[in-house]
């Protein structure tokens, strides 16, 4: 572990989150049974080093391993270092009681870097980790990839970036190591590179998942996705096949595909340089042909070269993203602020109305996010600022890490939190 880091002591991380309490009521005009909201920023860490800022940061929560009943909730992220996408081994944060204190960051030396055989890095980056019920286990997604000495990405090899997995167990409160999937090349040797990076996965009734993923053939060229279906013993994935193949021969095609169920349909959103991208499935494997976000007046969303997740309640459905128009003309990629509003799941839009500001705008991009439910009670969006060279922004930016504490007035019952906790 870098003797950098500056690790954010129990007793001491409250006074964190003297930034900014961001309270936002929401009575969403859409639909008579939309959930009311209010939505709560909290700053998890702060730290600025001209080494390296905070990246990826994503939560998951381990019901009832918490204070009280409450959910142990785990946050992954990692350092970005000096050279463009270069990423440290995965370090853990953990509260057991919804935020007040915070323990880490610390590394396992299970997540950290390897060496490959031929003396590069073997790094995972763009971590999403999930809670799988039935196994009472913790599955940390993310993509495998291989650093030169000078943290330069090396793609000389099948199989550069790669689906790797690591599994977290409460009971022992152990890692273990990373593995990779082993899945078919495809006709063409089309599964050349595979990447499940920065994606929202899915646990099925059955216990098996729906992990979107996109990937590039030996000759380069687009990305295209798939959604590959896999079972998982509590040790091991294994996978079982893969759905349609969604393309799109435009710039670098289609990329960090995130997945959602609501109301008995599955929902993929995808990244493209040029604009976001949507359809939908009865299955998780079949889908409709994709078509552009728009706001429900028919306008462009603006999101663009980032990534979008999904926010779900039982009573509504919800895009977080980043877009052109806010005053952002100076921001790269016009990553920041942070949005969340409705979508219409029957015409695909986003209700321009409901759009809410969840992280704002200081002057340093934003975009590598993470969604997901923590209990039935709240939802929270985790999002780092990028800000390098170890000096604050005039704007205001200083090397925060977000949550958006998303508060339902109404329970979402999506989260079965009896049946999904540990004995």
């Amino acid at each position: 572990m870098s003797s950098r880091l500056r690790t954010c002591p129990v007793h001491r991380c409250a006074n964190l989150f003297l930034f900014a309490s961001l309270n936002l009521a929401s009575t969403l005009l859409y639909g008579e049974d939309a959930p009311e909201f209010t939505v709560r920023l909290e700053v998890v860490k702060q730290e600025l080093d001209p080494g390296f800022c905070w990246f990826h940061p994503r939560v998951t929560s381990i019901p009832g391993r918490g204070k009280e009943g409450r959910p142990l909730v785990l946050l992954t992220l990692q350092k970005h270092l000096v050279a463009d996408d270069h990423y440290s081994g995965l370090h853990v944060m953990a509260t057991a009681d919804l935020g007040k204190t915070w323990t880490g960051p610390k590394l396992p030396k299970e997540l950290d870097w390897q060496k490959g055989a031929n003396g590069e890095t073997i790094a995972v980056c763009d971590v999403t980790p999930g809670w799988h019920p039935q196994s009472k286990k913790v599955i940390a997604i993310g993509t495998q990839l291989r650093y030169s000495p000078a943290g330069t990405q090396l793609l000389d090899q099948p199989r550069s970036y790669e689906f790797a997995y690591a599994i977290y167990d409460p009971a022992a409160d152990a890692w273990t190591s990373w593995q990779t999937l082993a899945m078919p090349q495809g006709d063409g040797n089309r599964y050349y590179q595979v990447a499940p990076g920065c994606v929202q996965w899915l646990v099925k009734d059955d216990g098996t998942l729906l992990v979107p993923i996109y990937y590039q053939g030996p000759q380069g060229g687009t990305y295209s996705v798939t959604v590959v279906h896999a079972s998982f013993d509590g040790g091991k994935l294994v996978y079982l096949g893969h759905g349609d193949e969604l393309q799109l021969h435009e710039v670098r095609g289609l990329c960090e595909p995130s997945l959602v169920n609501f109301q008995g349909k599955y929902f993929l959103t995808l990244r493209n340089d040029n604009r976001g991208y949507v359809t939908t499935s009865e299955d998780g494997l079949k889908y409709a042909p994709i078509q552009p976000w728009v706001f429900d007046d028919g306008k462009d969303l603006g999101s663009y070269n980032t990534q979008q997740h999904w926010v779900v309640h039982s009573r509504g459905l919800f895009l977080v993203y980043t877009r052109r128009g806010a005053n952002n003309d100076h921001i790269a990629r016009h990553r920041a602020p942070l949005f969340m509003a409705q979508v219409d799941p029957a015409k695909l839009r986003v209700i321009r109305r409901t759009e809410k500001e969840l992280m704002p705008e200081r002057g340093v991009m934003l975009g590598n996010f993470g969604a997901a439910a923590v209990d039935k009670d709240e939802t929270w969006v985790t999002d780092s600022e990028f800000i390098t060279g170890g000096k604050a922004h005039p704007r205001g930016a200083n090397g925060s890490t977000f949550a958006a504490r998303i508060q339902w007035k109404q329970p979402n019952e999506l989260i079965r939190s009896q049946k999904n906790s540990l004995p």
